[in-house]
């Protein structure tokens, strides 16, 4: 498999396959959300995106970043997620970096979003139907997140190497600007527990795959 590993700002192409990648914690609290019972995830332009949706469909829940505020329902943390139920429920995403990654590539023919927590499921869809060239889009930092780059080489070396050793990848993220900034509090909206909730291998069984229904981007749970 030929990989890439670019920012977003570096996407001056729309790649057939797409892997987004954020750990911290866009695409950790996708995953939670899926795993509280919600049916898809649509990933929003902007706030007022999100909340138009929101006034359009009151049943929908709207999360976003950072600290609450009036219109969203949640914040973007998966500690905080874990305990509220989602059964059936749409939710609506919009975050920095993970879900602007996803929709700059909506147009690649596969769109994969991931994090740790999904790693051995999004590599078995990449086996089965990434083909040969596969772009990681890393989402945070302008594309030099090292969380999101540790991630991204472990997906792409465990699609090649089904025993691939994560202690390394999940060392590096565990030591990354992010981690470091949730686990001190200089972030809103975070729980304690976002952390190691993020650095949680293979917990969900499922990957997550990105694609245009009615014009808007919308993640689905698959198995494969």
């Amino acid at each position: 498999m030929d990989a890439r590993f670019l920012g977003i700002a570096e996407l001056v192409e729309t790649p057939s396959v797409a892997v987004v990648v954020d750990v911290m914690r866009a695409f950790t609290v996708a995953a939670w959300a899926f795993a509280q019972g919600a049916e898809r995830i649509v990933l929003a332009e902007s706030l007022d995106d999100a909340l138009a949706l929101k006034a359009r469909h009151p049943d929908w829940l709207a999360l976003k970043d950072g600290a609450s505020a009036p219109g969203f329902d949640a914040v973007n943390s998966p500690g905080l997620l874990r305990s509220v139920d989602l059964g059936g429920r749409t939710v609506v995403q919009k975050t920095t970096a993970g879900t602007v990654g996803a929709l700059a590539v909506k147009d690649a023919s596969l769109v994969l979003c991931a994090s740790f927590v999904v790693a051995q499921a999004t590599a078995e869809v990449l086996r089965t139907r990434g083909g040969e060239r596969v772009t990681f889009v890393v989402t945070g930092e302008d594309g030099r997140a090292d969380e999101d780059l540790a991630c991204a080489q472990y997906i792409a070396r465990r699609t090649v190497e089904a025993e691939t050793d994560a202690a390394e990848f999940l060392r590096r993220a565990a030591d990354s600007r992010a981690a470091v900034e949730l686990a001190e509090g200089v972030r809103q909206g975070v729980h304690p527990d976002d952390v190691a909730l993020c650095l949680e291998l293979d917990r969900f069984p499922f990957a997550m795959v990105a694609s245009l229904e009615d014009s808007l981007m919308v993640v689905r749970p698959v198995s494969e």
